[in-house]
């Protein structure tokens, strides 16, 4: 449906204002798109109205996402954050926890740089530790469990209460190029928005289809929707896109739980906060607890290799090298007896418990089957079953700016570059906000070295190898 003087033109006065799918009149006709919705959506020539101009729009609002669009406002750009469910924002969609061996590290570094990510796991974690005390000062990392609703709520507030950010919930169906420049982005209820560059941060939603055993379904994590537009966008302009997949384990109910068969662990008596502002934090905190896998469900796993995804081909996506499957264990380490797991409660005011260790795409009547002979879960319940979840990423065609070789103005930041893990999206989202600045500016970006910052040896890592 054309807008505006269009519509004056092609509908008789009489008309307007009805509902053009059920004309009044038999004889008014409801006049087709001028061509192929796909294609105009890619053009940004669809049905479409302005709808503000921006310095610096963000695409994604998760840990890379939120750091990005901080950095953009903070350093005093007009910020438009987009994000197809508000609810999302800063989900995390894994593990409920903040660092760990080398992550803390990225942690610490961001909130070096002016980020957020240490300040929300300080506000809202309810068991912190430092891991590797018994090793040097040098591998030595803080690990906080955190509780998952409570990161999430303090960040959107952050967020909503930043000068110079706007957030939105929208889909990005298309960008705006002009001249081998990003010019802005279109959203799918056809918001033309305007933007001086852009930071693609958008996870794992690229496409993203969720897997189950011979279950699947197209959808994001925690049953919130996925992008579908985005990516054919991204391959018109010339970006290779590569299929990556990622797991997670089930959650499982706390009161189904013997926890007397498992080992507590607690946090540090003494608590190092990972934001350098903070100077002392005390606080009563929740265990962690400890079991293992053992024989009887390393067979039930080799038993059912067949009907994982993973191991019958359904999955085509590469996985992430430190974050492997149950099923991946079990088969590249035959010889090992039992894998640890960790029970880990989502929060102060939940049930949920997250085993980590356990992810797993295999069938659900599999997974509680095996979960079944972990010591202290022979009775578990299940609330959220393990699942994969595949999506679309780019090929590593970026500078060590984190800004895209093809197009001037985008920035990628977090999973879209092939990465995993809430750390490693937040310092890529840190340094392509800043960046997305300084482009602007027409200043010479921040490129941190491989000597300088665990962030610099992960940017250097993905820009040369």
């Amino acid at each position: 449906r054309p807008y505006g003087s269009a519509a004056r033109e092609v509908f008789p006065a009489k008309c307007r204002g009805r509902c053009l799918h059920r004309p009044a009149e038999p004889n008014l006709a409801v006049f087709p798109l001028p061509g192929p919705l796909d294609t105009l959506k890619r053009e940004g020539t669809y049905m479409n109205y302005e709808a503000g101009s921006y310095d610096i729009a963000v695409i994604g609002a998760g840990h890379a996402g939120c750091e990005a669009a901080l950095a953009g406002a903070r350093m005093g750009m007009n910020t438009l954050l987009l994000t197809i469910n508000l609810d999302g924002i800063a989900l995390m969609a894994c593990n409920p926890a903040i660092g760990g061996t080398a992550k803390g590290h990225l942690v610490r570094e961001v909130d070096a740089l002016g980020g957020q990510m240490g300040l929300t796991a300080d506000e809202t974690f309810i068991q912190i530790k430092m891991l590797n005390t018994a090793k040097g000062p040098a591998v030595q990392s803080l690990r906080a469990q955190a509780d998952k609703k409570a990161y999430q709520a303090s960040m959107k507030k952050t967020l909503e209460n930043t000068d110079n950010l706007e957030v939105r919930q929208a889909e990005v169906v298309s960008l705006i190029e002009k001249g081998g420049r990003i010019c802005g982005a279109v959203t799918a209820c056809g918001a033309r928005l305007y933007c001086k560059a852009i930071v693609l941060a958008t996870g794992v939603y690229l496409k993203s289809r969720c897997i189950i055993g011979e279950y699947s379904y197209d959808g994001g994590p925690s049953g919130l929707m996925p992008a579908t537009g985005l990516s054919e966008v991204l391959r018109d302009l010339g970006y290779e896109l590569l299929r990556f997949k990622t797991g997670t384990p089930a959650r499982v109910d706390r009161r189904s739980i013997d926890f007397s068969k498992t080992h507590p662990e607690y946090g540090d008596d003494v608590i190092v906060p990972f934001s350098f502002m903070n100077r002392e934090i005390k606080r009563e905190q929740v265990p962690c607890y400890l079991t293992y896998t053992n024989e009887k469900t390393h067979e039930i796993i080799r038993q059912n290799l067949h009907r994982s995804p993973l191991f019958s081909g359904s999955i085509k996506g590469t996985g992430p090298r430190y974050c492997p499957s149950i099923e991946d264990k079990v088969v590249k380490f035959p010889d090992k007896e039992r894998h640890q797991l960790f029970l880990e409660p989502e929060g102060l005011n939940t049930n949920e418990i997250y085993v980590q260790g356990m992810s797993s795409s295999l069938p659900e009547e599999v997974q509680i089957a095996l979960y079944r002979t972990i010591p202290g879960l022979e009775h578990v319940r299940f609330m959220r079953t393990a699942y994969a979840i595949e999506y679309d990423c780019i090929n590593l065609q970026m500078k060590s700016s984190l800004m895209t070789k093809h197009l001037k103005g985008i920035f990628t930041a977090g999973q879209i570059n092939g990465t995993s893990g809430y750390e490693e999206a937040a310092a890529q989202g840190i340094i392509a906000g800043i960046n997305a600045v300084l482009y602007i500016r027409e200043e010479e970006p921040v490129v941190l070295s491989r000597d300088m910052a665990y962030a610099g040896v992960l940017i250097d890592d993905l820009v040369t190898k």
